[in-house]
């Protein structure tokens, strides 16, 4: 039971999750308060009903994780209690710099201001009543924000923020059992525990027990199957892109990217927003189609295993996707804006757990007959992680129902020309 044992929050995912009296102060402060209003998965509800739950319960699990992690006596002898109870808040507030629809409305933030949800967050811990309510119980709030999204800079205590930002970090455990509870797509069992029992300290950073390779093979196999059935799902990008469109629109007229305070960026939820883009001209069709489920439709899908270069430039740069855009829309004999070009990487809608997108060698060790800790790669000693490294991409081409079969057409003209050599199929 932890000291200052206030009560507890009964978790789907996990069960009974124990909070203290400071983590209730924190928990029960706006900035916390409003992710109860921010679904973790905007638009994955039209393909999976059940996909409403909020970023507020997966801030609580991953705050829940952190805390696992600490206990794990590994960890635990090399932190203080203050250290351990840091992570915990900075786990909690992790996703205060969410903005409405969660990760689409990174696709203004990056497009208007050069900015991620992450710079948002240090911007919200430090500056917004949250500075107040974590000092006053004696935590440095710029650390807090600092581990929050990364940045925490210790000597020879770098897995602290590790344990919140890494290639297998508490909220990638907390939404790959969460997002597949609440969707129904679990592709595979992961013992998150199993992994957190093997954490360890080598060399400063993060690492796994190399006992606990067939459970980092479940997890790595896990995120690439939610990455195809859930964050990548046709329909629910569908849904995104709309949203990313109509917040874009509106923008100008709405003030979406102009906040000056953070006060005025938590006004902004799912609903005040939702109701902003119903109301304005320029927004609200979108909306409309979106209540009744009018989606845009997949013209053209196609993956491809990136090595080709021509492929590599598409997915990257987005003037290169505009120009296949336009050589698409002339053929097609539509205009322009009624095609997308839609690609995981650089994508309309960010995703930072969009798989195989980030660098995913993770540290793992192996024990000498003395006992000492000996680093591997992981690629040298788990076949199934070497095949799954190669970088999977997904393109497709959405349109509008009216121009379906042409855009298809056209596009199947124009993106055949990709040489074979890139393509694969599943």
């Amino acid at each position: 039971m932890p000291k200052n044992y206030w009560g507890e929050i009964k978790d789907p995912v996990h069960g009974y999750v124990y909070i203290t009296e400071p983590e209730k102060e924190v928990i029960d402060s706006y900035p916390v308060q409003r992710l109860r209003r921010l679904r973790q998965l905007a638009g994955a509800e039209y393909v999976y009903p059940g996909a409403n739950h909020t970023r507020f319960e997966h801030s609580l699990g991953v705050m829940y994780l952190a805390g696992k992690v600490a206990e794990n006596p590994n960890i635990s002898q090399v932190i203080s209690e203050d250290e351990a109870e840091s992570v915990r808040l900075a786990a909690l507030l992790h996703d205060v710099g969410h903005g409405p629809f969660s990760h689409v409305f990174e696709h203004l933030l990056t497009k208007k201001l050069k900015k991620n949800h992450e710079d948002v967050t240090y911007w919200i811990i430090r500056n917004s009543e949250l500075k107040d309510v974590v000092g006053a119980l004696g935590y440095k709030a710029e650390e807090v924000a600092e581990l929050a999204v990364g940045s925490f800079r210790k000597n020879g205590k770098t897995f602290l923020n590790q344990i919140i930002q890494s290639s297998i970090d508490v909220d990638k455990l907390d939404f790959v059992v969460r997002d597949t509870y609440h969707t129904g797509a679990e592709y595979g069992f992961v013992d998150v525990f199993r992994l957190i029992q093997t954490f360890d300290v080598l060399d400063g950073n993060l690492a796994v027990d190399i006992g606990a390779l067939s459970t980092l093979e479940s997890f790595i196999i896990a995120r690439i199957e939610s990455f195809k059935s859930i964050y990548f799902h046709r329909v629910g990008r569908a849904a995104q892109i709309m949203l990313a469109t109509a917040l874009e629109k509106a923008d100008e007229e709405l003030g979406l990217s102009s906040f000056k305070n953070p006060e005025e960026y938590l006004a902004m939820d799912d609903y005040t927003v939702w109701t902003m883009l119903k109301n304005c001209k320029k927004s609200s069709q979108i909306i409309r189609n979106l209540e009744r489920r009018r989606m845009l439709k997949c013209a053209y899908e196609q993956t491809f295993y990136v090595k080709d270069k021509t492929v590599s430039n598409i997915f990257s740069a987005e003037e290169f996707r505009n120009q296949i855009r336009d050589r698409i829309a002339k053929n097609a004999k539509v205009e322009t804006e009624t095609i997308m070009i839609d690609v995981p990487t650089v994508p309309s809608v960010p995703y930072h757990h969009s798989m195989l997108m980030e660098p995913m060698e993770i540290p793992v060790f192996g024990r000498a007959h003395d006992g000492k800790k000996e680093a591997k790669r992981l690629s040298e000693i788990s076949g199934i992680f070497d095949v799954l490294k190669g970088f999977i991409n997904i393109l497709r081409v959405y349109t509008d129902e009216k121009n379906r079969r042409r855009v298809s057409e056209a596009a199947s003209k124009i993106l055949g020309e990709i040489p074979s050599s890139a393509k694969i199929s599943y």
